[in-house]
């Protein structure tokens, strides 16, 4: 009975999802954006979910006050309505466009010294402005890359949602990497044959390696530097900024100088040091463009 009842409750949530398709897919991108950005921000601050974003805020920057945590929270909402309205129209975003939606990208010389160069390349972010705008933009540059992403428990749903990517990618298909110990034996293979992989590393992960984010110690993702570092790959720093509705811009910068100290130890804590810096840089440009609905330090300081 248990098995038959998540079923049906798979096929709901798969009917509920494809309906809301249907419905963005039938609007202009920027009406998709706005309609589903307006309605998160309406809602999204009454989830208890907000309340991790309040606390975010108070041990990331506690410089800010009671009104700048309201407005982050709503901006961090209407954000993330956005990215899902955008999403079955990524395809169909052009480049440098006059007005309206469409796309830009800024440091597109590093892409196309990359695109010349050959070879493994790693691409590193984190969930800001709208992130999976990320590899069809670069893939347009002669640069796509591989990603990793974390499976919908709904297998319908993801099959939906993978579709969309691939969608977006156009003619250039890649491998999408589940997380998890098969997904980075899968990416480990893909990079030493000379494939090019994207990493959004901005959560934590418990198995990983104490590095300081927002001047607390933060348990961070190391596989990216230790494949930097064992490859002596590029590391291209990027993340997307918001610009309007369904109209982005893709700021791209220099590869990361990679650390060579003659320990391989310090050097992996060096560059996961570098990547977490640069994240923080982004997200304190502009705080509402950031994810901030997961528990990024020790489990202690959310009781």
């Amino acid at each position: 009975m248990k098995a038959r009842s998540v079923a049906v409750r798979y096929r709901l949530e798969a009917w509920v999802a494809f309906a809301l398709l249907w419905l963005l897919e039938r609007l202009r991108p920027d009406h998709s954006s706005s309609l589903l950005g307006l309605l998160c921000r309406a809602l999204g601050p009454w989830l208890p979910t907000s309340r991790i974003i309040r606390r975010n805020l108070e041990l990331a920057m506690p410089e800010l006050d009671h009104q700048d945590h309201r407005r982050i929270i709503r901006g961090v909402w209407e954000n993330l309505g956005r990215t899902i309205g955008e999403l079955p129209h990524l395809a169909a975003l052009q480049e440098n466009t006059p007005a309206g939606p469409g796309f830009e990208v800024q440091g597109a010389e590093y892409l196309a010294q990359q695109a010349l160069r050959g070879g493994p390349v790693l691409f590193v972010s984190g969930h800001i402005g709208n992130w999976e705008m990320l590899p069809p933009a670069v893939a347009r540059h002669g640069t796509p890359f591989a990603s990793f992403y974390r499976a919908a428990a709904n297998p319908l749903v993801d099959a939906l949602l993978r579709s969309l990517r691939n969608k977006a990618m156009g003619d250039t298909p890649v491998p999408l990497f589940a997380k998890g110990a098969k997904g980075a034996r899968g990416a480990l293979a893909y990079v030493s044959g000379g494939g090019r992989v994207g990493m959004l590393v901005d959560q934590k992960m418990n198995d990983g390696i104490e590095a300081t984010f927002f001047n607390r110690p933060s348990m961070t993702a190391p596989a990216l530097a230790a494949m930097a570092l064992r490859y002596r790959c590029p590391v291209i720093p990027g993340y997307v900024e918001r610009l309007g509705p369904a109209r982005l811009r893709i700021v791209v910068e220099a590869p990361l100088e990679l650390p060579d100290t003659g320990d391989k130890r310090q050097d992996l804590q060096i560059l996961v040091q570098m990547v977490n810096n640069r994240l923080e840089e982004w997200i304190r440009k502009n705080p509402s463009s950031w994810l901030w609905l997961h528990r990024r330090w020790a489990k202690e300081l959310y009781r």
